[in-house]
């Protein structure tokens, strides 16, 4: 099939505004509701698979020299396997399966062999198991790789999350290490570890990473940064839009620590982690470059405040949301702090990660002079 052209108008963000506004992140985004146009694209089928076999996988770590597992050119959209590894012992995975008589089905397989085959970063760096990272020709630093989620698919009936001792959000209260297996009811679209609990399914990558700066070396995947990552923001789920800044040639993007389910916060310390599938294209964006990371929903932008200090968080949350607001849809400073205080919800991402989650959803709606294009599935 013909790649996309990320240089075509209808993948550029435009904001038409009645005080006519300058190319924009904010003009790829939707108001689901009146006066909205919505960019419609032909059905199309990946121009990639990249399974989660070991020699895709990456442990716990991303970096400018980890030699990407597929190169894939602006415009493309990939299929991309992960696994999940909770509640699942690396000497004997396969126990796991037979204890909850769970089939040995291909994501089982992939993390029977992925234990076996692949190495942790040799210094000692810990994280997730993720896959990648990618190459996408093209995408120079200075860049914004725009991911959009074209869907995100369940590759088992099952998900775990866990309990621990000096773990979450509540670590002195847990005495014992506990794991919950929650079977899916695909009819219901919920999730439930015994009866009388039943979890919405809505599935979403917790970490999407660009490689951060080559100054900074290789890095755990644990704390998120301005590069994304372990962001673990449940709003970034099938129909949604992942900005990230470039640092390095290629982008070298990364994902993984995928959930089913997952409630703000994440005070466990997991989600419902599971094995999943990401459907996405991947545009380089030349004509707005960011500092840090931001999202974008067809009803709402996202700003998103990071720091080990959770007021710190909030406070750079604020911030995010204020500039955004001000320099994206052009109003001043004052003007776009009230907006803030009065129509904009500030949500705790996650406070599990060493560095916390703030993040703002700021509604396309209260802007209703303002019309907004953004893609459709």
């Amino acid at each position: 099939m013909a790649h996309s052209n990320p240089n075509n108008r209808r993948d550029f963000l435009k904001t038409a505004a009645k005080g006519g506004l300058a190319l924009s992140l904010s003009g790829m985004a939707a108001n689901a509701l009146a006066d909205v146009a919505i960019v419609k694209e032909p059905p199309i089928k990946p121009d990639h698979l990249i399974r989660s076999v070991p020699e895709n996988m990456v442990w716990g770590y991303y970096g400018f020299d980890v030699p990407p597992v597929a190169r894939i050119k602006a415009g493309d959209i990939a299929e991309i396997q992960t696994i999940n590894t909770t509640g699942i012992g690396r000497k004997d995975p396969e126990a796991f399966f037979k204890a909850n008589n769970l089939p040995l089905d291909e994501q089982a397989k992939d993390i029977i062999e992925i234990y076996k085959k692949v190495k942790p970063e040799p210094s000692g760096l810990s994280g997730h198991m993720l896959t990648g990272p990618i190459y996408i020709e093209g995408a120079e630093p200075g860049d914004t790789l725009e991911v959009r989620i074209l869907d995100i698919v369940l590759r088992s009936d099952y998900g775990v999350n866990a309990v621990w001792p000096k773990g979450g959000d509540l670590p002195d209260d847990v005495k014992t290490r506990e794991n919950f297996v929650y079977k899916y009811d695909k009819k219901k679209h919920t999730a439930t570890f015994k009866p009388g609990v039943e979890i919405p399914i809505k599935p979403f990558m917790g970490v999407m990473a660009v490689s951060p700066p080559a100054e900074m070396k290789r890095i755990s995947s644990i704390p998120p940064g301005f590069y994304g990552g372990n962001l673990d923001l449940k709003h970034m789920v099938k129909g949604t839009t992942l900005y990230l800044p470039v640092s390095v040639k290629g982008a070298l993007f990364t994902t993984g620590d995928c959930h089913a389910a997952q409630g703000t916060g994440e005070i466990s310390g997991v989600a419902i982690e599971a094995s999943l599938t990401l459907i996405a294209k991947f545009i380089v964006r030349k004509d707005k470059p960011i500092k840090s990371v931001r999202a974008e929903t067809s009803t709402h932008f996202i700003s998103i405040g990071l720091d080990p200090d959770l007021n710190k968080a909030m406070k750079n949350a604020s911030s995010e949301a204020v500039n955004f607001i001000k320099d994206d849809l052009g109003f001043t400073f004052n003007e776009a702090l009230s907006i803030a205080s009065t129509g904009v919800d500030f949500e705790v991402t996650q406070v599990v990660d060493q560095t916390l989650g703030v993040h703002a959803m700021i509604p396309k709606s209260i802007f209703p002079d303002k019309k907004f294009e953004y893609w459709k599935a």
